[in-house]
């Protein structure tokens, strides 16, 4: 029975990593969209100015 339970634990925590890494893959993909043309704009003021 310890055994049942422990291996019922182990497959929570995978879950658990699991919906975590998807967590952070999401606000990962949200800030990207949301600062992309914000840096990208940046990098065009910057090569603007050196050239």
């Amino acid at each position: 029975m310890e055994a049942r339970s422990l291996k019922g634990e182990k497959g929570a925590s995978l879950v658990e990593y699991a919906l975590l890494v998807a967590l952070i893959a999401v606000a990962c993909i949200v800030a990207i969209r949301a600062l992309g043309s914000k840096v990208s704009t940046q990098f065009s003021t910057i090569t603007s100015a050196l050239s």
